[in-house]
């Protein structure tokens, strides 16, 4: 997967009916928490083999396990088949963000570094918020 030209606001628009307004919603509230920062889109495989197309934003510059320097998102917003998910690649303390906030974000499935939901009324809205900001504070953007 790496970063592209293509048009995140096209790709947003792309969406239909409530799932594309809950897409653009979450694209409205990711941009008012990290002011600022710049929104790219991301294509290709991700790391189950499936093709994604993820509108990231900030940047975050990491060396992976390979010892190659990557640069990638440090939140990241795709439209699954059936869900959507929201990557939150910000660490505090060496551990995703996300692992401080384990069933306190509504009816999500929580890995990691990402949450999956069918729609934004199975989120916890305000603390997603808390999420979006926070990680904006630690990460600089």
């Amino acid at each position: 997967m790496e970063r592209t030209t293509g048009n995140v606001a096209e790709h947003l628009a792309s969406f239909e009916g409530s799932r594309g307004e809950d897409i653009r919603k979450l694209d409205e509230l990711i941009r008012e928490q990290m002011p600022g920062v710049e929104c790219h889109l991301y294509e290709g495989k991700l790391w189950g083999g499936s093709d994604q197309r993820i509108v990231g934003y900030g940047t975050l510059d990491y060396r992976n396990k390979s010892g190659d320097d990557v640069e990638w998102f440090l939140v990241g917003l795709a439209a699954q088949k059936n869900y959507i998910s929201i990557y939150v690649n910000a660490v505090d303390d060496g551990k995703y963000m996300l692992s401080g906030y384990e069933g306190r974000l509504g009816k999500v499935k929580q890995g990691s570094a990402s949450i999956s939901f069918g729609g934004l009324d199975d989120v916890e809205l305000d603390t997603l918020t808390e999420l979006l900001r926070r990680s904006a504070e630690l990460s600089g953007q």
